[in-house]
């Protein structure tokens, strides 16, 4: 499915449903999980952790509370165990995962950051590529509008580009 890239923060961003980078535990922490808890402002934290743990690569949805959304989903593509690191099959099945769903809530936008590049420690590039890939291979049954994000400049700029060669 198309795809669009923006920059900035994900808590600030309107949609049906935001994507939240999350661990096994749904512990909301830092990065993106931080960010979205912060602004939120309310118990977006003890909900997600309700719903867990859940498997590597699952996806659970919580309600947005203040956020511009009215859901939020946690795509776990990091352990919470062992050494904490995201793999290649753990991002794709989280982003693959959040897609369906957005859809199975009948979701029609969606925004989604590069998942498992934070705290757990995968390449922010191949990450990239990892997540645009399966956004692109998606075939949706509602979500028309899917932005893929990233907070940095230079994190920005890495996206585009792969977007671009994902695209092509």
């Amino acid at each position: 499915m198309e795809f669009d890239t923006v920059q900035g923060d994900i808590a600030a961003r309107s949609a049906d449903a935001l994507v939240n980078a999350a661990g096994t535990s749904l512990r909301m922490g830092s990065g993106v999980a931080g960010a979205l808890r912060r602004a939120a402002d309310g118990p977006i934290n003890e909900e997600a952790m309700n719903k867990g743990p859940v498997d590597l690569g699952a996806a659970a949805v919580t309600d947005a509370y203040d956020l511009d959304a009215d859901h939020v989903i946690h795509a776990a593509a990091m352990p919470h165990y062992g050494d904490g690191r995201a793999t290649e099959e753990s991002i794709r099945d989280a982003t693959r995962n959040a897609l369906a769903a957005a859809d199975e809530l009948d979701c029609e936008s969606v925004v989604v950051p590069v998942l498992g590049t934070g705290a757990a420690g995968f390449a922010f590039a191949e990450g990239a590529r990892i997540v645009c890939e399966t956004v692109e291979e998606y075939e949706p049954d509602t979500l028309s509008d899917v932005r893929v994000i990233a907070y940095a400049d230079e994190e920005f700029a890495e996206l585009e580009r792969v977007a671009e060669e994902v695209r092509d």
